[in-house]
């Protein structure tokens, strides 16, 4: 289970560093709090973080649901492949938000596959 926490811690800290670098581009580009629009750049830092925010929210508790259930070694690799694709959509978001499909993939295929394999085996156990 070691990898589980630690591909999740990583999942948390990556989360908090799209934060900083959303309060970064705020003073950057002049967007004052609570504005969520204002300069492109701005808006692409905020909705990587947003999108990052709206993944997490599953992702954390399939992560750990699916480590139940399947060897934590494989459900900490697939939360890898996650963590990775957060990277990818980050840079190609920024860069130009029409790049964005691969790291989104990378990111929801791990989401997908963790709930189903958290899912499954629980409701199996549920109809015994």
């Amino acid at each position: 289970m070691h990898y589980v926490h630690i591909v999740a811690m990583v999942a948390v800290l990556q989360y908090i560093f799209f934060s900083a670098l959303v309060g970064r581009a705020r003073g950057t580009y002049g967007v004052k709090a609570p504005a969520v629009v204002g300069h492109e750049m701005f808006e692409r830092a905020y909705r990587v973080q947003m999108n990052t925010l709206e993944l997490l929210v599953a992702f954390i508790p399939a992560l750990y649901v699916a480590a139940h259930y399947w060897a934590p070694a494989i459900v900490a690799g697939s939360g890898a492949v996650y963590v990775i694709g957060r990277f990818i959509y980050w840079r190609a978001y920024v860069a130009n938000p029409s790049s964005r499909q691969l790291g989104f993939v990378l990111s929801m295929l791990p989401v997908m596959g963790l709930a189903l394999a958290a899912l499954v085996p629980a409701v199996i156990a549920v109809a015994r």
